[in-house]
Order: C-alpha cells, then structure tokens, then sequence
C-alpha cells in the first residue's frame, strides 16, 4: 500500500490511521474496531491474499501476538512465523513468553479489548500467570491444523469439506425432527 503506519501501534493515532486506511481500500472490519482487528483485516486483504505459493510471514507485531516473544533486535515485534499456502495458514509458530509482568500487561490490553466486545481477544489468565511465576524454561512451538493440510492436498477451497466430524448441535437444542427419518 506504500504506507507507513504511526508508531506505537497501541496509540489513538494509529488507531485512526488504520481505520481510513480500511475506508480508503474498501476493507470491512466488524466491531468493535481495535487496532488488532484493524490489522489483521488489512494483512488478511492485502498479503495474505497474495500467498499462493508456500510463504512465511515473520516478525508480527506484538499488539497482534500476545503470548510470543519479543524480537531480540527488532523492538515492537515478535518472534512469531505463519505459513501460508494456497491462500491458506498453514501454520502458526513462536517463542513463547516467558516473562509473567509482560505476560500480565499483554493479557490485561486483551482483556480490555475483549471488555468492548472483540470475541477473539483473550482474558487475564491469572493461573497460567502463575505458572509462569513458577518459571517457564525458554520454549518454541508451533501448531498445524490438520485439517489445513487436508485442504491443501485434495485442493479444497473450505474446511468443511475435509472435517471428519461436522460441527455437532449442543445438547438440549430442539432438533428438527422428521418422522420419515428414523
């Protein structure tokens, strides 16, 4: 896009920048408009689109990577990868925090994203805290879905043509029944 977004992310500024960015380009993003949705809207649009070939997004922001590292060199980043393939992620990886102030701080702006209505912020997870108190070794991982990958191989454009199991009707909930289906 040729832009530079203001700095730090968490500010008003780029609050703002990014919300007529997304009006400029015609990129929907559903409320509540927090500068991680924002984000995430855009690099959705505008690189992840473009992720035929397998390829690997690095060093996300660490507004959009609660639980990852900080960059050794690179201030306001993380240490963080994506995969991507087929326009797909394919794969989620980090170096874990191990700090449990930051992880407190990180948890609480996430939690005050969550209190305005963004579904997929987290809460403050007091006893993973804790754990954390106790102290976490330096630790790596990395998680692949496979049912990504099972898209990929038999070419599928929706994961719901490759779950085993569909998504199965909460107990309690009135089913439509049809006496002519026993």
């Amino acid at each position: 896009l040729g832009v530079k977004i203001p700095l730090p992310l968490e500010s008003d500024e780029t609050n703002a920048f990014l919300k007529g960015l997304c009006a400029e380009h015609g990129v929907e993003c559903k409320p509540p408009l927090t500068t991680y949705r924002l984000l995430d809207k855009l690099v959705g649009e505008f690189l992840e689109s473009q992720c035929l070939h397998p390829t690997f997004i690095t060093d996300h922001p660490k507004i959009m990577s609660p639980l990852a590292k900080d960059h050794r060199s690179k201030p306001g980043l993380t240490e963080r990868f994506e995969l991507f393939a087929n326009y797909h992620e394919m794969c989620n990886a980090y170096t874990e925090l191990n700090d449990p102030v930051e992880q407190r701080a990180r948890f609480a702006a996430q939690a005050k994203d969550k209190a305005a209505g963004d579904d997929e912020a987290m809460f403050v997870d007091d006893g993973f805290i804790t754990a954390l108190e106790y102290g976490l070794p330096p630790t790596a991982g990395w998680g692949m879905g496979i049912d990504r990958l099972c898209m990929l191989l038999t070419d599928n454009e929706s994961i719901k043509e490759v779950l085993l199991f569909p998504a199965m009707r909460p107990v309690g909930m009135a089913a439509d029944f049809n006496p002519d289906c026993q």
